[in-house]
């Protein structure tokens, strides 16, 4: 274990006092709660069926098509959103309300087809075969769940893990097919949609509204930056055998929106990488200058960096993200930090506030990337930085240990990044400790999915 001692530091400015997360996320659940009130309403002033099983069938598939659209806002990328929540969270809000989605149209389609059944004397099978050939949009709508079936089977954990990210990519891109399926369907064979024009306006705003905000924060946003800021690579430096910086430059960086912490999904535009999209975190605050990331070259996509040519274009979404100071509760931070996952925590110890303790995490001295910046960084800042390594068993940071190097860890914020491992086991240890949950702050750095 290595440790820099920490100069003298000045106090501090004080901590936010609302906390950014939850009034977004209080936000996103009005705005849910506020739609499923209306929809309710709408439903009722349709008027209801005589037989239950059909109304049931309705209900289910108007809050079907809530859930879709919401389904679309989580995944827009929209700059408030992401920053206050993170995309890793709003992803995984994206995943389960899918799951939702697919569950509460199968019920929609069981419950409308026994409904119809019952009245009609048919069999489920023929009755459904009854619908689709003679309801308009019925059969596109069992086209469209029929997609999200298959999009749904390709997304759970076990064969998500199977499949390439570009392949997985593409066959989601089908989601958009089901939503334009889906809304035809409703606008020829919703009552609850024609029943009055306050009903055609309230779905016609709703799903403008999310389609609009998919197409604002993942096409025209990152078209726009893009051609406003002309991102380029100046400079590719190795770290060591297996870690490089790719330092980029544009114009008007003072105007991007970036802040330490955060990252972007990064395309070179090289004939053999132009396809390929990579998160990779800022290992500098941005400085109205100039942006650097630095890559662990592990696979042929990374190790392919050490390749760039200076002036190579750059196309870059974002910057996405949650950890970050903004979400600072307390004048004084921990920053944890595994491997080349010390890379957004150098950026945040630059940007940060207060007093800081650096802990970083490594196998060996060799793998402490950037560790002379973090060392006269931390002496500048009056920071104190401490060099844990050796094997990943013993664990090094256990409850015990951890207290030992930051004895008032309980009163700071603390910002974790590393392999998901030792994230796991810092983030049990910080439980341990009695570190409140506001307090502790972990992103995964990831695509969508």
């Amino acid at each position: 274990m290595t440790t820099v001692p920490s100069a003298p530091h000045r106090p501090p400015p004080p901590a936010p006092a609302l906390r950014p997360k939850a009034v977004a996320r209080t936000g996103l659940y009005a705005i849910l709660a506020a739609n499923a009130v209306a929809v309710a309403v709408l439903f009722a002033q349709a008027g209801f069926a005589a037989n239950t099983l059909v109304v049931l069938g309705r209900l289910t598939g108007l809050y079907g098509a809530l859930l879709m659209a919401f389904q679309l806002v989580l995944v827009a990328r929209l700059p408030w959103f992401d920053r206050r929540i993170g995309m890793d969270r709003l992803t995984s809000w994206h995943r389960w309300t899918g799951f939702a989605v697919l569950w509460t149209l199968l019920a929609h389609v069981v419950f409308i087809t026994f409904g119809y059944g019952r009245s009609s004397g048919m069999d489920p099978l023929d009755q459904l075969v009854d619908l689709a050939e003679t309801v308009e949009g019925v059969l596109r709508a069992l086209v469209a769940l029929a997609l999200l079936v298959v999009v749904g089977a390709v997304s759970a954990r076990a064969a998500r893990r199977r499949m390439a990210y570009e392949t997985w990519h593409f066959l989601h891109l089908y989601t958009y097919v089901a939503v334009v399926l889906a809304f035809t369907h409703q606008v020829a064979a919703g009552t609850s949609f024609t029943s009055s024009p306050a009903a055609t306006a309230y779905w016609y705003t709703l799903w403008g509204a999310a389609l609009g905000a998919v197409l604002g924060g993942r096409v025209v946003l990152p078209l726009w930056r893009n051609l406003r800021h002309r991102l380029r690579v100046t400079a590719v430096v190795p770290e060591n055998d297996h870690v490089v910086s790719v330092y980029l430059t544009g114009r008007d960086l003072d105007r991007l929106p970036a802040r330490a912490g955060q990252f972007f999904l990064w395309r070179f535009l090289t004939r053999d990488r132009w396809w390929q999209a990579n998160p990779f975190s800022l290992s500098m605050a941005p400085d109205g200058r100039q942006l650097r990331l630095t890559v662990k070259t592990a696979g042929d996509g990374t190790a392919a960096l050490r390749r760039i040519e200076p002036g190579t274009r750059v196309f870059a979404e974002g910057p996405y993200g949650a950890f970050t100071a903004l979400h600072r509760t307390r004048p004084d931070t921990l920053l944890v930090a595994g491997g080349v996952g010390v890379t957004p925590i150098r950026a945040l110890l630059e940007e940060l506030p207060g007093h800081a303790v650096l802990v970083y995490r490594v196998a060996t001295d060799g793998d402490a990337v950037l560790h002379d910046e973090l060392r006269d960084l931390a002496h500048a800042k009056g920071a104190e930085l401490h060099l844990v390594t050796g094997p990943a068993v013993p664990d090094r940071l256990g409850p015990r240990d951890l207290a030992a190097l930051v004895p008032d860890v309980a009163d700071r914020d603390v910002y974790v990044c590393g392999p998901p491992g030792m994230t796991t086991a810092i983030l049990a240890t910080l439980r341990e400790l009695g570190v409140p949950k506001a307090q502790i702050h972990a992103e995964r750095f990831s695509l969508a999915g």
